[in-house]
């Protein structure tokens, strides 16, 4: 059955969509910058590509959530041919026997939240206004579709030079595992169609409505630098006014002086030092494609699944972690994220403990904001 077409995605609200999605990314899913360049030239070329609600999907409609796949440092200098969107969706569609009604963000953070309205825009799809995640991982198995009991495969992966490799199996921990070799030779970068599902599915799995979040939040800053207004209140008004993102504030004001960053197996992986601007006080931010956690004196401030986002100090455009430098002055933002993303069945999935930090989840909310950290000791 056909998608019912809703609103059109324009130059301008795609240039807000970029920003937004840099925001939610938590310093992950890739320049936001470098694929709004390319989605703003397909949709020159190809027209507005429509987005569309979750109960505006039917039932039966096959959607194919896509995304690149490696490490956010690689997308800086390798670059699509054009036609991977065409050959991901081709080769579902021979895997399935099913045509792909729509395409959908596998994680609405950073450049996977716009690199899927690129390829629908030159396939002639709509998009779903909903996501994962609500936010970006680096794991395949971190999104709700997998919590929720949805098939990551069949899933299918593919390069800029036509190389592709389809994957199938009932585990979709081994997914991942099987997914992430393949990348280093695909040059640390490649794209993927994964966890195709049904309209209804997706109506019962996905976080909805991250698209137009996105669009709110990278509208609102815009808005507010354009009538001189500080973009820092504007951002935390716009963030407490919606339910699941209302415990938001910042977790620190300075400048970067120490930074590691490596590319390793395909995840750029590393951690930040910031300093006060009056050389008192540190923050250090540990990182895998996305902020996981931030520490002052050691002790634990913010921690994944809660959003941890760098942004310039004075004007929130988004730091993500491949464009982090030595001096630059920042911010360190928390921010909530929905229930789902807290639950317990998430949390053995992304929680703390998956990315090896030897600690309970703290909600931001409950880290008073007096206290210069929360203590483990204090749990």
């Amino acid at each position: 059955m056909p998608v019912t077409m809703k609103r059109l995605l324009d130059p301008d609200s795609l240039r807000a969509l970029s920003r937004g999605c840099a925001i939610l990314g938590a310093g992950g899913g890739g320049d936001a910058y470098v694929t709004l360049l390319q989605v703003l030239q397909a949709t020159e070329d190809f027209g507005p590509v429509p987005l569309v609600d979750l109960d505006e999907l039917p039932d039966d409609a096959l959607i194919m959530p896509c995304a690149g796949i490696g490490a956010t440092t690689v997308v800086l200098e390798k670059f699509e041919n054009g036609d991977e969107g065409a050959r991901l969706r081709d080769h579902l569609q021979f895997m399935t026997g099913r045509p792909v009604a729509a395409l959908m963000s596998t994680e609405i953070g950073g450049g996977n939240g716009l690199l899927p309205i690129t390829w629908a825009a030159a396939i002639g799809l709509p998009v779903v206004d909903a996501d994962g995640m609500g936010r970006a991982f680096p794991e395949l198995q971190m999104v709700s579709f997998n919590i929720l009991g949805q098939r990551a495969a069949p899933m299918v992966m593919c390069d800029e030079y036509g190389d592709t490799v389809l994957i199938e199996s009932s585990d979709n921990h081994r997914v991942e595992k099987l997914a992430r070799p393949v990348i280093v030779p695909m040059g640390g970068l490649c794209m993927l169609a994964i966890y195709p599902m049904s309209g209804r599915a997706v109506k019962d799995t996905a976080v909805r409505g991250t698209l137009s979040l996105a669009l709110r939040i990278g509208r609102t800053i815009a808005t507010a630098r354009r009538e001189q207004q500080d973009p820092f209140e504007a951002l935390f008004a716009c963030l407490r006014s919606i339910e699941h993102y209302q415990h938001s504030r910042t977790l620190f004001d300075g400048k970067i002086v120490d930074l590691r960053r490596e590319t390793q197996r395909g995840w750029a992986i590393g951690h930040v030092v910031l300093e006060d601007i009056a050389g008192r006080d540190q923050m250090s931010v540990t990182f895998c494609n996305e902020f996981l956690r931030a520490q002052r004196h050691g002790r634990t401030v913010a921690i994944v699944p809660d959003l941890i986002t760098i942004l310039d100090r004075e004007t929130a455009e988004p730091v993500t972690t491949e464009n982090l430098k030595y001096g630059q002055r920042v911010r360190v933002v928390g921010c909530s994220v929905p229930p789902l993303m807290r639950s317990e069945r998430a949390l053995a999935v992304w929680g703390p403990r998956a990315f090896g930090f030897d600690e309970p989840f703290v909600p931001i909310e409950a880290i008073p904001e007096s206290s210069p950290a929360y203590s483990r000791e204090q749990s």
